[in-house]
């Protein structure tokens, strides 16, 4: 397997009387990424208001969503008391819409008796998302999932059975039934479960707020609070919940932030992950 590399682009702001006063952005200012940044260690780091951590050698990460503005605010306090602050431009994008059919209308349109049961699937999943541990995961080259044609991109706009719907917050790997899925970076898992949308799921924490969620799968082969490597196999490539075939759903959020997998991995690899 030959791990995905992602282009990265480096801006600098140099405050000059700050101790440390350095702010780096190793990540493409653009809808849907997730920035790694190294201020100083110890600064105080807001981002668009948003107070973010920061780890003993100074870096953070944050996540810009589908919808982000054109401008970004990130403001850094530094230990002597000094202070910066930068507006960024945010490259906008522009989303497709996606068509899809066929689907049960139970699935398009839940009935009223499992709609207390999506709410409190949703509410499960936004605390497995809510974690902020230290970790650094998150920093090292990360791989993809499984390997096949790309069905469903980050941000397009749904229309199922012609009915209007949320845009799509993953990217759908169409792969063969059964075929393993593997975690794309170490972490801990905060959700295992089977849910009435999505399906067999897992959500794994990486740390710092970033999370990676694997949906639709035939099974799931870890348990919830289980820390598992980069490359282990989490479960195998589905049908179950919303879906018309087999295939993965594969996406990264930071907190609340839904982020587009192929922007924070980098494209798919030539050589993806064993489907034996």
């Amino acid at each position: 397997m030959r791990p995905s590399t992602a282009l990265t682009i480096f801006v600098a702001f140099w405050c000059p009387d700050a101790y440390g006063g350095e702010l780096v952005f190793q990540s493409e200012i653009v809808q849907g990424a997730l920035i790694l940044a190294t201020a100083a260690p110890e600064a105080v780091v807001l981002v668009d208001g948003r107070t973010v951590q920061v780890d003993d050698t100074g870096g953070f990460v944050f996540g810009l969503g589908r919808d982000h503005s054109p401008n970004l605010v990130v403001e850094a306090q530094f230990n002597d008391g000094t202070s910066a602050q930068r507006t960024l431009l945010v490259r906008q994008r522009h989303y497709p819409e996606q068509h899809i059919d066929n689907l049960p209308n139970r699935m398009v349109t839940p009935p009223a008796e499992v709609r207390e049961r999506i709410i409190r699937e949703a509410k499960n999943v936004r605390a497995a998302r809510s974690h902020s541990s230290n970790a650094s995961h998150i920093r090292g080259i990360l791989i993809w999932p499984t390997s096949g044609p790309i069905t469903g991109i980050y941000g397009s706009r749904r229309v199922l059975n012609g009915e209007p719907r949320a845009p799509h917050y993953g990217i759908d790997i169409a792969a063969p039934m059964g075929a393993p899925v593997q975690t794309m970076a170490t972490g801990i898992v905060r959700l295992a479960s089977e849910l009435y949308l999505s399906g067999n799921t897992v959500v794994v924490d990486h740390g710092n707020g970033v999370t990676s969620s694997y949906l639709h799968m035939q099974n799931i082969s870890v348990k919830e609070n289980e820390m598992i490597n980069q490359g282990d196999v989490i479960g195998h490539v589905g049908a179950t919940g919303r879906a018309t075939g087999a295939h993965l759903d594969w996406r990264i959020n930071w907190f609340e932030v839904r982020l587009d997998p192929e922007l924070v991995a980098g494209p798919q690899s030539e050589a993806g992950p064993s489907t034996n």
